[in-house]
């Protein structure tokens, strides 16, 4: 299992190479990278070299009605042949249609008949690329009516008939515990605990009456006092913070992950499973 690691972010490459920094691992995201040469990649095979990375992308859209990317796949494989992966991870969403990318996290509506859909898509991208993928849970801001089940049954039931794993953002679940008013920690409760296999910890805005995920800030309390319910329901898991905006210097995120590595260390032996 992989520890606990950061996103690796242009701003940090010099920093990570000149410092080499007591981090597990990296997770990159996979788009940045899916390119014919450059930079990017320089930096990328000099950090490889020396840490474990996950690729991480933003872009597979598993849940929209277009036939699958295949373009798009073969060079997410062709980059997990350069990389080497622990492992690759999605979102469950969809980004856009008729092959247009809007370049956002789309949520799904929870019936049985988009389970259906999207359980199909991910066994046929996962026989694409030979191994299991993550889908990650993503925030949203409105419900769907026609909405059939919570959305932790929702994930649940896909990965589990898609025989797939779940990169489980504790921040999402807080945001749209939020925004949609349940209960966070019952949707801990409701999740196979045989399919977690990453966590996500990040910041917010809070815009009063609801909340944004913007990756732009350190980590509020209740997200981290989530954090630690989930490390007692789940145990050992990968766990990764995320900065995509206003982001500080690599010591700054370096104190985040520290924390979060005390956080577990304090629930690792609550475990109940």
């Amino acid at each position: 299992m992989l520890g606990f690691g950061l996103g690796l972010r242009t701003d940090h490459y010099s920093s990570i190479l000149d410092t080499r920094p007591q981090i597990d691992w990296f997770e990159i995201l996979s788009e940045n990278y899916m390119i014919s040469g450059g930079k990017p990649l320089y930096f990328l095979d000099q950090i490889r070299e020396h840490y474990p990375m996950a690729m991480h992308g933003v872009s597979l859209s598993i849940g929209n009605t277009d036939s699958l990317n295949w373009d798009y796949l073969k060079q997410l494989k062709d980059l997990a042949v350069r990389v080497k992966p622990a492992w690759i991870s999605d979102h469950l969403c969809w980004t856009g249609i008729n092959k247009q990318n809007i370049h956002d996290l789309l949520p799904l509506p929870y019936t049985t008949e988009t389970i259906e859909h999207v359980v199909l898509r991910v066994k046929a991208v996962q026989d694409f690329l030979g191994q299991q993928i993550l889908l990650e849970n993503v925030s949203s801001y409105i419900t769907f009516k026609n909405s059939e089940l919570s959305e932790w049954d929702f994930l649940s039931a896909i990965a589990i008939e898609a025989d797939c794993k779940i990169l489980l953002d504790i921040n999402n679940i807080y945001v749209n515990s939020f925004n949609h008013g349940f209960d966070p920690y019952q949707y801990l409760e409701g999740l196979p605990c045989d399919r977690i296999q990453q966590f996500h910890l990040a910041g917010h805005t809070h815009n009063v009456d609801h909340i944004i995920d913007t990756h732009n800030a350190p980590i509020v309390d209740p997200v981290w006092q989530l954090y630690a319910a989930a490390i007692k329901r789940f145990g050992r898991t990968a766990t990764l913070i995320e900065r995509d905006d206003n982001i500080p210097p690599l010591n700054e995120l370096l104190t985040e992950l520290k924390k979060a590595k005390a956080i577990a260390e304090q629930n690792y032996g609550a475990v109940q499973k």
